[in-house]
């Protein structure tokens, strides 16, 4: 019986602010089974203590350009996630 072998993506997630101090974290790296996506790694960041308080859809930026939900997440990537901005 051969065994299957799941591939899996692991990414830098980046977060920034009040992120940062709900996670207790600056910075992570992330495997997430293949294909994964940035809703994927969003699930798994709201699986942790403090990722509840995550928002269904914060702003998050791939590689340095901002991206959606379902963009594809592909192994060294960097993943961003920035909260509200406000000032004036």
């Amino acid at each position: 019986m051969s065994g299957i072998v799941l591939s899996t993506v692991t990414v830098r997630i980046l977060l920034f602010g009040s992120y940062a101090q709900r996670l207790g974290v600056a910075a992570l790296d992330l495997s997430l089974e293949s294909p994964a996506t940035i809703d994927d790694a969003l699930n798994r960041l709201r699986s942790l203590p403090g990722g509840e308080a995550l928002p269904e859809r914060p702003l998050c930026a791939l590689n340095l350009s901002q991206a959606g939900a379902g963009t594809p997440l592909t192994s060294g990537d960097e993943l961003a996630l920035l909260p509200p901005l406000a000032g004036g």
